[in-house]
């Protein structure tokens, strides 16, 4: 009984040493909130303040520009054809690694991870020495008419090449923690590869390929750095909207350039709100299948 009775107080002081005291817990808190304050709301609320210095009437006027609207329609553009090509492929690689073994298949992860790990105006510079006048492939096509560096085109690549990872990168994990099982069964009741896929992987991946796409999309609205190199900053016709912002603070028109950044900020923050409610609902979906049966697995994973 003693030892048992000085176990209980050894286990017992064992979890009061491992408790941080409340002195730390909230200075830690603090600070956290401080730095969000400081370094992420402030500034994000300035941006606001600023498209508004003038009045509505001035903010509007500055979005209506036919070349911040140019801007804006081409942003959306981008968007649109991007992110639907980098979840197909996206898809599709999370699949294969996920589900099969084969060779080279640890080529294909780190090609994946390659656009994390190089500088967007590298990415940009890539395309120009392959596609620009100069480049390899550059006479080929201006030979026959094609424009890619300085146009649209150009444009679409590098924010391809830049956010095509966040798909694939959310999907791998979530379909590797899923296992093979519910495709196997279902292939052996006689379903086809295409009726697995769509009736049954799809489905079970759903959330994880939501996360990709949301994370894609404000990526490819948000990205400068690759496309400010192949675009030329030619106005009303390859700025986007990051570009948009940087010409209209350089000429010194700081509440237009405001406006186009307010604009791009709640973009980001519906992205945000959106990624904020799938995820509620998740956990809500989550919790109501653990009170049912107790052995549900969360679907993020």
């Amino acid at each position: 009984m003693a030892g048992i009775h000085q176990l209980k107080r050894h286990d017992g002081a064992s979890r009061r040493g491992a408790e941080e005291s409340p002195f730390i817990k909230w200075t830690l808190t603090a600070l956290a909130l401080a730095f969000a304050l400081v370094f992420l709301l402030l500034p994000l609320v300035n941006v606001f303040v600023q498209a508004l210095a003038r009045g509505w009437q001035a903010y509007i006027q500055s979005l209506a520009d036919p070349d911040s609207w140019a801007a804006i329609r081409l942003t959306l553009f981008v968007a649109i054809v991007v992110v639907p090509l980098n979840a197909l492929f996206g898809v599709a690689a999370a699949w294969a690694i996920a589900k099969f073994d084969f060779r080279g298949k640890s080529l294909l992860i780190t090609l994946i991870d390659l656009p994390f790990s190089v500088s967007p105006v590298v990415s940009g510079l890539m395309l120009v020495l392959l596609f620009g006048m100069q480049g390899w492939l550059g006479p080929w096509l201006d030979a026959r008419g094609v424009k890619i560096i300085f146009a649209v085109p150009g444009i679409v690549l590098a924010t391809m090449f830049v956010t095509f990872p966040f798909v694939a990168r959310e999907l791998i994990p979530v379909m590797q923690a899923t296992g093979a099982e519910q495709e196997q069964a279902a292939l052996t009741l006689g379903a086809s590869g295409w009726q697995t896929f769509w009736h049954v992987t799809l489905p079970s991946v759903k959330w994880g390929l939501i996360y990709g796409v949301i994370l894609c999309n404000a990526r490819a609205m948000g990205e400068f750095g690759a496309v400010s190199v192949v675009s030329g900053h030619i106005s009303g016709l390859t700025n986007t909207m990051p570009l948009r912002v940087e010409e209209l603070y350089n000429q010194y028109h700081a509440v237009a350039a405001f406006a186009v950044a307010s604009l791009l900020a709640f973009l980001a923050l519906a992205t945000l709100g959106l990624k904020t409610f799938l995820e509620w609902r998740t956990q809500r979906e989550f919790a109501l299948a653990q009170r049912v049966d107790g052995t549900a697995q969360d679907p993020r994973r």
